[in-house]
């Protein structure tokens, strides 16, 4: 039997999608910024944990929408660079030269060059340990032609989503099938 070893309270559940949450703030100018701890929480919700110092966290308590693209493989450097700047230092929107659309069904600006963003309603905001919690209502799915299945679902394979290793502070790309869901567990009898 193998030996095991205790390595402390360290951060090692994966995959953590890289998020890109894109908001509106008083004046109606975008900002975008890559959010780590975040992902699907229900069906039709989202979670995510930001600090309370973010310009972000500001901008959803006034408009209570954003949207949250999924970043890919192709998206990378851009993913990586809305982590890196604080919007209160520097237009990341104007400074990495992306294109801006309304979202038709939130108050929160969509990022042209993400493929698959996620049109939220804030449901719920809550203060605790230090960050905020955040819940969006899906309220629509926005998706390119080019990541999508001959049934218009998304496939993933095309999407080539990216997540975050906490542990070496690098990005992965998601890979192949391994297994069927609902259905291999049926094999123990």
């Amino acid at each position: 039997m193998n030996m095991k070893k205790n390595l402390g309270n360290t951060p090692v559940i994966t995959p953590l999608p890289v998020l890109i949450v894109a908001t509106y703030d008083e004046n109606g100018i975008p900002n975008a910024m890559n959010v780590a701890w975040g992902g699907q929480c229900g069906y039709h919700h989202v979670a995510l944990n930001l600090s309370l110092n973010h310009k972000t966290t500001e901008n959803l308590e006034q408009t209570k929408a954003f949207t949250l693209s999924i970043a890919t493989v192709e998206t990378l450097v851009l993913s990586d660079y809305f982590g890196l700047v604080s919007e209160r230092k520097e237009n990341k929107i104007e400074n990495a030269e992306v294109h801006i659309s309304q979202s038709e069904f939130v108050n929160a600006p969509v990022i042209d060059e993400y493929p698959l963003t996620l049109e939220c309603k804030v449901v719920e905001m809550q203060e605790a340990l230090g960050e905020m919690h955040v819940v969006g209502e899906v309220v629509n799915v926005l998706a390119d032609d080019t990541v999508l299945d001959g049934q218009g679902k998304v496939n993933l394979d095309k999407l080539q989503p990216i997540s975050y290793d906490s542990t070496s502070h690098s990005y992965r790309m998601l890979g192949k099938i391994v297994g069927e869901a609902f259905k291999d567990g049926t094999k123990i009898e």
